[in-house]
This record gives C-alpha cells, sequence and structure tokens, in this order.
C-alpha cells in the first residue's frame, strides 16, 4: 500500500526540504524580532506557532520518508528546532538599529519576505501537494480527490483568514 501523506521519499528532496524550512525560518524569525509594536507582535506570534506547527509535521513526515539514521534525525530536528530562534535575536539586534519605516528598511523587508513566501509556495506544491495530488492512489479515487481538494481550499482559507488577522 501506498503512503501518502509526504512524498520527499528520497534523501536529496529531504534535505531541500529542510534548507527551505531552515531559511524560511530564520527570515520569519527576524520579521518576528524585528517587530517593536506589541498589536503587531501578538499576531505574529499565534500565526508563527500554527505556521511551525504545520511545518514540523511536513518536515517530520519527510524525515520519516526518507529513512534517515538517528544522528542526522537529531541534527535535522536541532536545525529546525533553533532557526526561528535564531532569526528572532538577529531580528532584536538589528531592530535597534535601523528606522524600520525608512524607504530602504522596507525594501529590504519587502524582499526578505518575498523570498521566504517564494520558499514556502516552492515547497508546498513542488515538494508536498504535486506527490500527493499525483499519486495513484489519489488518481483511482474521486472521493478521495474531492476530499483532498476540499480540504486544500479550506486550509488556504483558513490561513488567509489566519493573514488576515495577524
Amino acid at each position: 500500500m501506498e503512503n501518502t501523506a509526504y512524498h520527499c521519499g528520497s534523501k536529496q528532496e529531504c534535505d531541500v526540504f529542510e534548507l527551505g524550512v531552515v531559511v524560511h525560518s530564520v527570515i520569519i524569525g527576524i520579521s518576528l524580532g524585528a517587530s517593536e509594536s506589541p498589536s503587531a507582535i501578538r499576531p505574529l506570534v499565534a500565526a508563527l506557532s500554527f505556521h511551525q506547527f504545520f511545518e514540523g509535521l511536513g518536515l517530520g513526515g519527510c524525515i520519516v520518508q526518507a529513512k534517515f539514521k538517528a544522528k542526522a534525525i537529531m541534527t535535522m530536528s536541532l536545525f529546525f528546532s533553533l532557526t526561528t530562534p535564531v532569526g528572532i535575536a538577529i531580528g532584536i539586534g538589528i531592530a535597534s538599529n535601523y528606522n524600520s519605516n525608512s524607504p530602504t528598511a522596507l525594501i529590504v523587508e519587502g524582499i526578505l519576505n518575498s523570498f521566504s513566501a517564494g520558499i514556502l509556495i516552492y515547497m508546498a506544491l513542488v515538494d508536498l501537494l504535486a506527490a500527493d495530488f499525483s499519486s495513484t492512489r489519489m488518481r483511482n479515487n474521486g472521493k478521495l480527490q474531492v476530499g483532498a481538494h476540499v480540504f486544500l481550499l479550506l486550509g488556504a482559507g483558513l490561513m488567509s483568514l489566519l493573514a488576515k488577522w495577524a
């Protein structure tokens, strides 16, 4: 029976996924650390908590399917666990040295946010969804296809609502 949870079957695919998650987490951490307004921090923490939870699930599924050895699993878990706090520390460190409303700061923030969003979209579409939606099990089961599409749209809608709130 084919497992369709996460299709990062090869170690190379899982390494690319890990790298994308790590870079994305550092950038998101920098955004949170550089935020100076308490009204902006609370929703960012809530969004980040959900975000990291689901990224961790995806990465964990990928690691399990790739059948890494214990040392590699520990290393990958450590990197995932530390990247957001490191990003937050970097953000806190740079927050006092620049004007967050200056044109340069806004351009840099926009570039980092677009880079981060691009990594996330690529990982979601290429590493996770494409493999799941093109699996034999999915293609041969109409109910599963409908359910997967409904929940994909529901998840996208809920994340959009969370983004609107945050």
